[in-house]
C-alpha cells in the first residue's frame, strides 16, 4: 500500500485531524446511488454526475465498498481521473469485504442492482487493511481524507452487536488510527444510522468525525439529540447523510413513498405532508428546507446527499442555494414539526 504521509502520529495533532472534517463543503456528493442503489445507472450518466458536481463546486465525495460492491468507488475513481488531487476530498468506509458471488451462497438483496458480487462483514484488523487497500485501488488514489467504520450497531447486527462492538474497539478502530498516523487517511470515525452505538464508542475511543444517516434531519431530531450535544463538547464533526429520510422529503411537490429504506406508513406520510404544507405557506420547497436544515447545528460539517444524475446534482445545488426566510423555522416550531430547541440556519 502506498502511503501518502509517513509522519508519526505525534506530529499530527488532534486539531489538525479534526480540521479535515471541518473543511468540508456545505454539500457533499453521496456515492451510493451511482453504485446502482435500487436501480441501475449507466456508466456515462454516473461519471457525468460526478463531473458536473465538481463543476458546480461540490468538492467532497463520499462512497463505500458496499455501494454497488465496489462500483461506486470505481466510478468515482474514473470520473475524477486527471483532476488535481488537491481539488477534491474523499471519504470511504471499512467493515465489509467484497467477494465473488459464485452461486454457492443464496443471493442477498442489499438494494444494489449489481450481479456477481457480494459483501460480507469483516471488522478484523486484517479485514480493515485489506478493505482500504482495495478501496484505494478502485479510487485510484493513495489516500482518503476521511475513513469511516461502516454499520456497526444493534440496528445492523442485532444479537451480535456486543461482539461486533468489542472487535471494533479492539481491532478495527486501532487499525484505522494506524492508517491515519501513516497518512493513508486524514481523519477517522463511524458511518452509521443510529445514535446509540456512537454514544457507546465515543467514551471508549477518540473519533474525529461521525457520519450519521437519517437521524438528524428536518423530519426528526429526537434520536440524535444526545449525540449532537456530545459532538459539540468533544469537537467531533458530524456529516449528516440521508437529509430527505430515504426520499420522504426529497420531492418538490409532495412526500415520497419511502422512509428509512422502507415503504412509509400512513402516519409518517401524513406528518411529512405537514412539512410540505408549512413550507408552501412561506413559498419555499420542503426539500430545500430539508437539505439546509442540518447546517444550522454547530456540530454539522456537511450534508451528504445521494446523487445519481446531472439533474439531481442541479436540483441539490439549487436547493442548497435557495433563500429560506428565518420565519420558516419559527413556523415549523409553532406547528410542532421542529423540536423547540432545534438549531436552525
Amino acid at each position: 500500500m502506498t502511503h501518502a504521509n509517513t509522519a508519526p502520529e505525534s506530529t499530527r495533532s488532534a486539531k489538525t485531524r479534526k480540521s479535515v472534517a471541518r473543511q468540508l463543503p456545505r454539500l457533499s456528493f453521496g456515492g451510493a446511488p451511482i453504485g446502482n442503489l435500487y436501480a441501475g445507472v449507466e456508466e456515462r450518466d454516473a461519471l457525468d454526475a460526478v463531473r458536473h458536481a465538481l463543476h458546480l463546486g461540490v468538492r467532497h465525495f463520499d462512497t463505500a465498498p458496499y455501494y454497488g460492491y465496489g462500483l461506486s468507488e470505481s466510478r468515482l475513481g474514473n470520473a475524477l481521473a486527471g483532476v488535481p488531487r488537491s481539488d477534491y476530498s474523499l471519504s470511504t468506509k471499512v467493515g465489509r469485504l467484497l467477494l465473488d458471488a459464485d452461486g454457492s451462497t443464496p443471493a442477498v438483496d442489499d438494494g444494489f442492482a449489481v450481479q456477481g458480487r457480494r459483501a460480507v462483514f469483516d471488522y478484523s484488523r486484517d479485514g480493515i487493511l485489506r478493505s482500504v487497500e482495495s478501496s484505494l485501488r478502485r479510487l485510484a488514489t493513495d489516500h482518503v481524507e476521511i475513513l469511516l467504520l461502516h454499520d456497526i450497531g444493534a440496528l445492523t447486527h442485532g444479537a451480535n452487536h456486543a461482539s461486533i462492538l468489542r472487535q471494533a474497539l479492539d481491532e478495527a478502530l486501532p487499525a484505522m488510527a494506524e492508517l491515519r498516523s501513516q497518512g493513508v487517511c486524514g481523519a477517522i470515525g463511524l458511518g452509521v444510522n443510529e445514535q446509540d452505538v456512537c454514544l457507546q464508542v465515543l467514551p471508549a475511543f477518540p473519533l474525529d468525525v461521525i457520519m450519521l444517516a437519517g437521524r438528524y434531519t428536518l423530519f426528526e431530531q429526537h434520536d440524535s439529540a444526545q449525540l449532537m450535544a456530545l459532538a459539540v463538547q468533544q469537537d467531533v464533526a458530524i456529516m449528516t447523510a440521508g437529509p430527505y429520510n430515504s426520499g420522504l422529503l426529497g420531492a418538490d411537490g409532495a412526500p415520497g413513498d419511502t422512509y428509512n429504506y422502507a415503504p412509509a406508513d400512513s402516519a409518517t406520510r401524513t406528518r411529512a405532508q405537514r412539512f410540505y404544507d408549512a413550507c408552501s405557506r412561506f413559498g419555499v420547497s420542503a426539500a430545500a428546507a430539508a437539505l439546509q436544515f442540518p447546517l444550522g447545528h454547530p456540530a454539522v460539517a456537511t450534508v451528504v446527499c445521494g446523487l445519481r444524475s446531472t439533474a439531481e446534482v442541479d436540483s441539490a445545488a439549487q436547493r442548497m442555494q435557495a433563500t429560506l426566510p428565518p420565519a420558516l423555522w419559527d413556523g415549523l416550531r409553532q406547528a410542532g414539526l421542529l423540536d423547540a430547541d432545534a438549531r436552525t440556519p
